[in-house]
């Protein structure tokens, strides 16, 4: 969100009738193809792309939106993302029955029998519960990061550096420097190499690389364990600290057989989210060195992110951490048959490289130009009775029509024979659209 003569530009966004505001000629804002343009006196406009992203982003988390009336008799299947996840019984039953303390004074037992359990998992020497991932990763660079002007190494198709504000340079004086991310979410340690800066007065000097595993805008690639101890190798060279994003580190550790410690034998740091297909409502847990914590645990609060009985949240976090990583395998075998499906549909109109779907993301092309990706998802998202060839399912997802790549997540809603429906739509729509001009 941005501010401009006061009005918060984020809720002109969301509003319906956003064209009719601004009329005159020096106060008003128009909706552009290429940002929002603003007028701020005669003969003077300035543009912020960064609405333009804020729209498609937007367009994207709409799921194509639907026409069907929603009276409980169309099975909906959301694909959009694991965040939807709800909690399970069983972490409701935790929830309501936690033990719970002050976890500001460190005396939440639950809270702290969740951070045993993290550190142990990731083989690191602490951990802290905090409330987003969001937090996570801002309170991991900034600890790294002690010093303003410092500067950090990350994929150009990161997490932290597209989705979380710029963060670390609005608000920790942390300089973002990217390396190209390769299709498979790893990028050129040559590449790498020859950004860190170090005592040139000119520049600000490299104190961290960060990586993300798995990788989402890359489809949920989980990255080679052979990369992660090159990526160490010369992280020592040049003494510098590895954070990993690993929001999803628990779908790359069953991707590699592997326990997390093995991944993270290679990293100083990482933020593991416990809300996405792990299946808890809220929350993330940092790991790392004791003294790397206890800045974390300084950092969470200035951010707002201490908590007093938090021990609720965390009894879902445990059961996260152990049962819900438990079924992990599950979404990726879904996962798997729903490519397989995808593949074999006709290839005028949906093409899926099978190589690329390692975990519980899906990404795929819509070759078709009878549709746009949001009229696809659309027409996945919509039910139609008067069509005999339709089924009487609904199935979310996200596209974005600045690019041909439509993507679907599976999670513990859906099961196999949901994916077995999910596959049924595809070849109603996709018999549709190829039946289209276009």
């Amino acid at each position: 969100m941005f501010v401009w003569a006061g009005i918060s530009c984020s809720r002109l966004l969301t509003s319906a009738s956003y064209k009719t505001l601004f009329t005159r000629k020096a106060h008003f804002i128009s909706f552009l193809d290429q940002g929002v343009s603003l007028p701020l006196c005669k003969g003077t406009r300035r543009t912020f792309i960064p609405v333009q992203l804020y729209q498609k982003t937007m367009s994207m988390y709409q799921g194509g939106g639907s026409n069907s009336p929603d009276d409980g008799t169309v099975r909906v299947i959301d694909m959009r993302s694991d965040t939807i996840t709800k909690p399970t019984p069983a972490m409701r039953r935790a929830m309501a029955e936690a033990e719970v303390g002050d976890d500001v004074y460190g005396e939440d037992p639950t809270v702290n029998a969740l951070q045993e359990k993290a550190a142990k998992l990731f083989g690191m020497e602490a951990a802290l519960f905090v409330p987003t991932g969001t937090m996570g990763n801002f309170c991991s660079i900034m600890a790294h990061c002690w010093e303003r002007g410092s500067e950090m190494l990350l994929g150009d198709c990161a997490h932290i550096f597209i989705y979380e504000q710029g963060g670390s340079a609005q608000l920790g004086g942390i300089h973002p420097r990217t390396v190209r991310n390769k299709p498979d979410g790893t990028f050129d340690l040559d590449e790498v190499e020859s950004k860190v800066r170090t005592s040139d007065p000119h520049l600000p000097i490299t104190r961290l690389i960060c990586v993300e595993n798995t990788q989402n805008i890359c489809g949920g690639r989980v990255l080679p364990l052979s990369f992660l101890k090159e990526l160490r190798e010369l992280a020592n060279r040049h003494k510098l600290p590895v954070h990993m994003d690993g929001a999803r580190l628990m779908n790359a550790a069953v991707s590699l057989n592997v326990p997390p410690s093995d991944i993270l034998q290679y990293c100083d740091s990482v933020s593991v989210c416990l809300s996405k297909g792990l299946g808890a409502p809220v929350g993330s847990v940092i790991g790392g060195k004791k003294d790397f914590i206890a800045r974390c645990v300084r950092l969470r609060k200035v951010l707002g992110g201490g908590m007093r009985q938090s021990g609720i949240l965390a009894a879902a976090g445990l059961l996260a951490i152990t049962e819900g990583a438990a079924r992990l395998h599950e979404d990726h075998e879904n996962a798997r048959t729903i490519a397989e499906g995808i593949h074999s549909l006709d290839p005028s109109v949906l093409q899926i490289d099978l190589d690329t779907v390692q975990s519980n993301i899906i990404v795929f092309q819509l070759v078709s130009h009878a549709v746009t990706p949001g009229q696809f998802c659309k027409m996945l998202n919509t039910y139609d009775p008067n069509d005999s060839l339709d089924i009487d399912v609904r199935v979310s997802m996200l596209a974005t029509d600045f690019k041909r790549d439509i993507r679907c997540v599976t999670h513990h809603h859906i099961s196999a024979d949901d994916a077995q429906l999910v596959l049924k739509k595809f070849r109603a729509v996709v018999g549709r659209v190829a039946g289209m001009k276009g």
